[in-house]
């Protein structure tokens, strides 16, 4: 929060040199200034700025919010929920070279969390750079090994790629047999490889009977 700065003793002091005898005007004078000071309205906290950002992003209002996480920023630029938010309302409009400035300033405000350089590589991933995505990911399991989201969406950003060994390789410290092959099964079937997506589907519920998702998604290619 900035200080408020009020006249000061020797400012004071210079406007009673030479009127000694207008003690009252300079009294006055100072009550005045006083008061002017305090009818200032109250400075709002980063947080009140966050808060009023959340609001308006619930309530539709983009531009309001950016300019909430905006002002937020502007008092606290590692204010890190701020960061999140306005790097994902960014990207959500489709705003990715504010988007990526905003998601390398919050890997820098996280001291480099690997969570923090997964939501940049999905980003890169979003804006088309997938070279970019793909060192943000590995830099991501660099700083955490077991972390699942950067390994989930690396090995996805090989398995679009046809890298399928590698993919796996990424997914297997942090996903079961069964998530694997789910993984691979919606990879093939967004690309239009149903046949191979229904296999890998079918083996995700061999290995796992309750996996109820690869069922459903099973059931709708099969009908399909």
């Amino acid at each position: 929060m900035k200080k408020i700065f009020t006249i000061g003793f020797l400012a004071l002091n210079a406007l009673l040199l030479g009127c000694a005898t207008n003690h009252n005007n300079s009294a006055e004078t100072a009550n005045a200034e006083k008061n002017a000071v305090a009818a200032k309205p109250p400075k709002i906290s980063a947080n009140s700025h966050f808060a009023a950002g959340q609001l308006a992003e619930a309530n539709g209002e983009n531009d309001k919010a950016i300019s909430q996480y905006t002002e937020c920023l502007k008092i606290n630029p590692k204010h890190q929920a701020a960061l999140y938010q306005l790097g994902v309302l960014y990207s959500s409009l489709k705003q990715y070279d504010d988007a990526l400035d905003v998601f390398q300033r919050y890997v820098k405000a996280t001291n480099g969390a690997a969570s923090a350089y997964n939501d940049l590589g999905y980003c890169y991933e979003q804006s088309g750079d997938t070279d970019d995505a793909a060192q943000a990911y590995q830099q991501g399991i660099a700083a955490d090994t077991k972390n699942a989201p950067c390994r989930t969406n690396y090995g996805l950003l090989l398995a679009k790629q046809n890298k399928i060994e590698e993919a796996i390789r990424v997914w297997q410290p942090v996903l079961s047999d069964a998530e694997v092959h789910y993984n691979l099964a919606s990879v093939y079937e967004q690309a239009g490889r149903k046949q191979e997506a229904k296999v890998e589907f079918q083996k995700a519920v061999q290995l796992d009977p309750n996996f109820q998702d690869a069922k459903n998604r099973l059931a709708e290619l099969t009908l399909n």
